[in-house]
């Protein structure tokens, strides 16, 4: 195959939380506000990035505003034919967004849980019916010719759901505020499963998905959303029953390939953290006889997350606290003209 051929069969794909994106001039979270410099400042930095990465499908985090993503992708000069889409902005709030070289066959907004994902303890139902930030669904036309489901996620964060009336720093409304939070993102994950199984039970329907999960790669929270691998001597065909409805942690499928792991994407408190993550359905799993591609490599943009504990200066206020996980996913050929392993 010509070199032009194997970059043609190429898809990269990020997720990127820039940390409040909006707007100068106006107030959020009650106090917050950048002025115009600031906001410049902002846009730039993140077009650097974004010229960076030079990813084909990237799917961000707390976009206020579609206009100030638009002006992030004018600045890198990378993404003047993208499909951009954004959620309505029926109110100021923090959304998720994705931008895409590849088509955009068509899209969705998902902001209930599906039913059947309503969940009780003890006999008493959870009030947790909703996820805390409308997700993204889109199909995107991969350059085999096949299509893929691309979900676009933000999770509840750890920071505590403090009860009205109460002080946010009363040790114990943290720790119920802390355990509101972590309920809230344990009902999204399992809601996010169900709609995850939707796609790939019993399909060949290959699936990405990609989000700020505010949780580590093996969590419980994460567990839930990938599905339990099978045990060693489960039968054969069972084995295969599960592997067909598990997500695959690129991370993971990067650590097969190498003798060190350092992913981490967030810092908070000196704590490194890996918060970013990019699952994907074993089409892109390369142990999968199946498989329509597979991930190649994976690449952390992290380079300007600062430890507090090991230096004095502080971090520009325009970047943003997460790093960027980049994967290169490699699409085998659908003329037959060598293959993708």
């Amino acid at each position: 195959m010509l070199l032009k051929e194997v970059l043609a069969l190429r898809v990269t794909v990020s997720t990127f939380n820039v940390q409040n994106l909006i707007l100068p001039g106006i107030t959020y979270y009650g106090t917050s506000r950048a002025s115009p410099d600031d906001y410049q400042r902002k846009c730039q930095w993140i077009a650097g990035q974004l010229k960076r990465m030079d990813a084909d499908v990237i799917g961000f985090q707390e976009v206020f505003h579609r206009a100030a993503l638009e002006n992030c992708l004018i600045l890198s000069g990378h993404y003047a034919h993208a499909e951009v889409i954004t959620e309505p902005e029926t109110h100021l709030a923090p959304r998720v967004a994705l931008v895409s070289r590849l088509p955009v066959r068509r899209h969705q907004w998902i902001s209930e849980f599906p039913p059947e994902a309503h969940l009780e303890a003890l006999g008493v139902t959870l009030p947790f019916t909703r996820f805390h930030r409308p997700i993204l669904k889109a199909w995107l036309a991969l350059p085999n010719g096949q299509d893929a489901v691309v979900f676009v996620v933000h999770l509840k964060s750890k920071r505590p759901l403090i009860g009205e009336g109460h002080q946010r720093h009363d040790p114990v409304e943290e720790a119920r505020g802390m355990a509101r939070s972590l309920i809230l993102r344990a009902c999204e994950a399992a809601a996010l499963r169900l709609l995850v199984l939707e796609e790939i039970r019993g399909t060949n329907t290959p699936l990405i998905l990609i989000g700020d999960l505010n949780d580590a790669t093996h969590a419980v929270t994460n567990d839930i959303l990938q599905g339990r691998l099978p045990q060693r001597n489960f039968p054969a065909e069972v084995k295969k029953t599960l592997w067909d409805i598990l997500l695959y942690s690129c991370s993971d499928l990067q650590a097969r390939k190498s003798y060190k792991d350092v992913y981490y994407t967030h810092l908070h408190n000196s704590h490194y953290e890996s918060l970013d993550h990019i699952f994907v359905s074993q089409e892109f799993v390369n142990e999968n006889p199946a498989h329509i591609g597979f991930v190649e490599y994976m690449r952390l943009y992290n380079d300007h997350l600062l430890d507090p504990a090991l230096t004095d200066e502080l971090p520009p206020t325009e970047i943003s606290d997460h790093g960027q996980p980049l994967v290169s996913i490699r699409l085998r050929d659908p003329k037959g003209r060598g293959s993708a392993s």
